[in-house]
């Protein structure tokens, strides 16, 4: 969490195409991430407990806002979580060029630095904001909310948040989604899903990408698979490749369904 991984330490940036362009700003919107200060705790184990619980309802408080604006405008939120490197991003640019004719969408991208990814969403003509977050390795509820500020809000549409590459601090931190989607890839070890455990359980959909390497790795899907169930019997679970195509249908599928509930 945030006190062992030193997260929340610096400056956040939030930008787009057009930042705070409402607002009369030419410059990215700056801002502390959640902090909480515990005088008078002599004891530093409770002291950082009492932190991190202060931290988390904060949170829950901005998350709950989120929750509430994405179902009155019947927005489809989803937070997809993963490594760095796992294919999140190109799963994503694939999503968006299928559905982008059909509804409206946006997407919030996290990373530490750069906005190359939030370049490749807006490269689909799809709105693309960008979080980074300095130190942080996880997005929270407050940079959201906003980060939503300064967007067209996807009416009747879906948000996909793509969070910092990170299978930590993402499980903690609810944004105010509908769902969790972990991507895990065939490029990684099969047993994830047991060492990240919380992030797994988190999740209310698996995605196996770059399911075309398999023929040129030694990953085992069927080890992947009951691993990730063991830890949340409940989990759905598609192998997918966003080179290929593979998987893909059954995705949108999903995406519908989902976007149904929310509308």
């Amino acid at each position: 969490m945030c006190m062992t991984c030193g997260c929340g330490t610096s400056e956040v940036l939030i930008r787009g195409k057009q930042a705070r362009k409402a607002a009369g700003a030419d410059t990215p919107l700056h801002f502390r991430p959640h902090t909480a200060e515990v005088p008078g705790q002599d004891n530093e184990a409770k002291r950082i407990v009492k932190l991190e619980q202060d931290i988390l309802a904060k949170n829950d408080g901005f998350a709950d806002n989120n929750r509430r604006l994405f179902s009155a405008n019947r927005i489809l939120a989803l937070n997809l979580v993963s490594s760095p490197g796992s294919g999140k991003t190109s799963i994503l640019v694939r999503t968006l060029q299928t559905l982008k004719d059909d509804m409206p969408l946006a997407v919030i991208e996290g990373d530490q630095q750069t906005d190359n990814d939030a370049e490749r969403i807006r490269a689909t003509g799809v709105e693309a904001m960008q979080i980074n977050t300095g130190k942080g390795c996880h997005l929270d509820a407050q940079m959201v909310e906003r980060a939503v500020q300064q967007m067209t809000l996807p009416q009747h549409g879906m948000l996909f948040i793509e969070n910092v590459g990170n299978l930590v601090c993402p499980a903690a931190f609810d944004l105010g989604e509908a769902a969790k989607v972990v991507v895990l890839s065939v490029t990684e070890g099969e047993d994830k899903p047991l060492k990240y455990p919380d992030m797994f359980r988190a999740a209310k959909l698996m995605l196996l990408n770059k399911c075309d390497l398999l023929p040129y790795l030694a990953f085992d899907v069927a080890r992947a698979e009951e691993y990730a169930r063991r830890v949340n019997p409940g989990i759905r679970i598609i192998r997918i490749s966003a080179t290929s195509g593979e998987g893909m249908p059954e995705w949108l599928d999903w995406l519908a369904v989902q976007h149904q509930a929310a509308a």
